[in-house]
């Protein structure tokens, strides 16, 4: 099991930017898959994006293709969610998950985007 801390959410302007980073609690193999979820007040958790650092794919949810980038430093244990061109629906708590079946979870980091 991997425990995954989030860290860098806040209160931002609608069209600013954050950085969102994970950092797994042990060394991570090149075929764990990560990804970032949210989920906002009224809505289904939604998968943001994902990456498998052994292929390079990378998967963007249509809303937020374009803006955000997903990234993964191995050296340091860490994924990484570049948020851009922030919008008031992006507003949510992001949630970094990984493994089969998404096995662990971060605790959660607040994203408010205020217009």
């Amino acid at each position: 099991q991997v425990q995954l801390i989030e860290s860098g959410g806040g209160e931002v302007q609608a069209g600013g930017s954050l950085r969102l980073s994970c950092a797994a609690s042990t060394r991570t193999f090149s075929t764990y898959t990560m990804a970032w979820f949210r989920q906002a007040p009224g809505k289904e958790r939604e998968l943001v994006a994902s990456i498998t650092w052994s292929t390079g794919y990378r998967y963007y949810a249509d809303a937020v293709k374009g803006r955000f980038t997903i990234s993964r430093d191995r050296a340091k244990n860490t994924e990484y969610l570049q948020m851009n061109s922030l919008k008031s629906e992006d507003t949510a708590v992001y949630y970094c998950a990984g493994g089969d079946g998404w096995r662990d979870w971060g605790q959660g980091t607040q994203v408010t985007v205020s217009s």
